[in-house]
């Protein structure tokens, strides 16, 4: 089954607002098995209305209408459908009463705006919205699903949830699909694709794979279309388990895990606490981890180093080391995750320090190379890289690579002492 999604609003087209309502919706229906076929926004004008009702009911099984049905002038999208449908307005009165119920429960006085949202086309089958007073609608002519909705996106949902999933349901026309994310950090996409090519090409055909590459990591996307959702489930973990024996290492979570999660749990789990000490990075590997709820149970806290004053005051980095080695150097770094660990008396600390750019750099010391370190109980470990890139993404870059060499090396040590 195809959809195709039609967003209706000059504030998109303008850049005012982001339309999220087409992220949820596509990502709601591809777990339905319903493939979008389209995403079209359209400003608040009748002709253009008409006109993209009339290609999509072309092109889709399904088309989905978010937009337009707010009580004042602008909102149109209701004449628009009585037009393309052949049918007038008309007043439901349940459909009022759930309009001055839900406003006297705001103290909300009712004016004539709000009664005209119990005006609705004839031929609709209302769609009720528990979130707000714009009612949805459903049509069906020439084996198509119309389905309009508000441009609000918690009544969007809510409406989908609650009314447009129970019926697309009852019609039969779902399908089961299981997704599965992998998450891997450390193998530039052609690497990582070329290291498990095998793998890969012996998957079963129901089962396809995707390859979502950023700037922190490369996610795997496992999905599996079929009717029995529980059989999907079971051979995608059958193919994840064979998948993480080929690159254990590299991967670090699955769906909606990060790096902060990851590493949180795994403080959690050997009773460890971590702390930071962070120069060319200026904080961003505590957002990371500080970002994620009870992250205080194991983060002591972390000092953002950038002058060589503080990493030799706060940190006790010799000054010897930053006048002879200089502040980016594997000495200087191993000096701050030492230093951070004893001062905030931590299991763990993680240092960075290098040039992010765009300037500092010379040709001993280029602009995106930087020194990490990890202090713990079986000493410091560090590393160097060179990641050239702006200066925003080598701050990323350096981020994400630390929090990584610290999730291994917590992963080491625990697995030693069992």
């Amino acid at each position: 089954m195809k959809a195709e999604l039609i967003t209706i609003g000059d504030e998109i087209l303008i850049g005012q607002i982001v339309d999220t309502n087409s992220a949820w919706m596509g990502q709601q229906l591809n777990l339905l098995g319903i493939e979008v076929y389209q995403v079209t926004t359209v400003h608040d004008n009748h002709n253009h209305i008409l006109k993209a009702l009339a290609e999509a009911e072309q092109n889709a099984d399904m088309v989905l209408i978010t937009g337009g049905l707010g009580p004042t002038k602008d909102d149109i999208t209701k004449k628009c459908l009585c037009e393309y449908f052949e049918t007038e307005l008309v007043l439901h009165p349940g459909v009022l009463e759930h309009v001055q119920s839900l406003l006297s429960s705001r103290n909300v006085a009712i004016n004539e705006l709000n009664r005209d949202q119990a005006l609705l086309p004839a031929s609709c089958t209302i769609l009720h919205n528990s979130a707000g007073t714009a009612s949805g609608m459903w049509f069906e002519r020439n084996n198509t699903i119309f389905v309009s909705m508000p441009g609000v996106p918690f009544e969007m949902e809510a409406i989908m949830i609650e009314e447009v999933f129970p019926r697309l349901t009852k019609l039969g026309i779902t399908k089961s699909i299981v997704h599965r994310n992998v998450l891997t950090i450390g193998l530039p996409e052609s690497m990582l694709a070329e290291k498990i090519e095998k793998w890969e090409s012996a998957l079963p055909g129901f089962i396809k794979l995707a390859y979502l590459p950023n700037q922190m990591m490369v996610r795997l996307r496992l999905s599996g279309y079929g009717t029995d959702q529980s059989a999907l489930e079971v051979e995608i973990d059958s193919q994840v388990k064979k998948l993480l024996e080929i690159i254990p290492e590299n991967v670090f979570g699955f769906d909606d895990d990060n790096l902060g999660v990851v590493i949180g749990r795994l403080l959690v789990e050997s009773s460890k606490s971590l702390a930071v000490a962070e120069s060319c990075t200026g904080g961003s590997i505590a957002q990371v981890i500080t970002s994620n709820a009870g992250s205080s149970a194991y983060f002591k806290g972390g000092v953002v180093a950038y002058s060589n004053e503080i990493k030799n005051k706060l940190l006790g980095v010799p000054m010897e080391l930053l006048e002879t080695f200089g502040a980016v150097s594997q000495q200087v770094a191993e000096a701050m995750a030492l230093g951070a660990r004893n001062v905030l008396n931590a299991d763990y600390a993680v240092a960075t320090t290098g040039i992010a750019g765009p300037d500092g750099g010379s040709e001993e010391k280029p602009v995106g190379m930087v020194w990490i370190a990890v202090a713990g109980a079986s000493g410091v470990k560090s590393k160097m890289y060179i990641f050239k890139h702006n200066r925003e993404r080598n701050i990323i870059r350096t981020a994400h690579t630390a929090l990584n060499m610290l999730r291994t090396i917590i992963i080491s040590e625990n697995t030693v002492t069992q």
